[in-house]
């Protein structure tokens, strides 16, 4: 008896971890599918706010520029 319920639990364990890989996967396949309208909607709060904000760049050149200006240099 104490041996079927070990099981049951370990199997609800299982199904929760299941549950939250397929929320994590469809969460990031969103996020890649709507990457340039996010980043088009946080330029546009950010113009709104008062900021400067340029769509035209990709999110990595965006990144690249900033690490340059800490002065951090990537190799390409």
């Amino acid at each position: 008896m104490v041996m079927r319920r070990r099981k049951q639990k370990g199997q609800a364990i299982m199904e929760y971890v299941i549950i939250i890989v397929i929320v994590a996967l469809a969460a990031l396949v969103v996020i890649g599918a709507f990457s340039d309208r996010i980043r088009a909607m946080f330029a546009g709060v950010t113009t709104t706010l008062g900021g400067e904000a340029d769509v035209s760049k990709k999110s990595t050149t965006i990144m690249k520029e900033d690490l340059k200006a800490e002065g951090i240099e990537l190799d390409e």
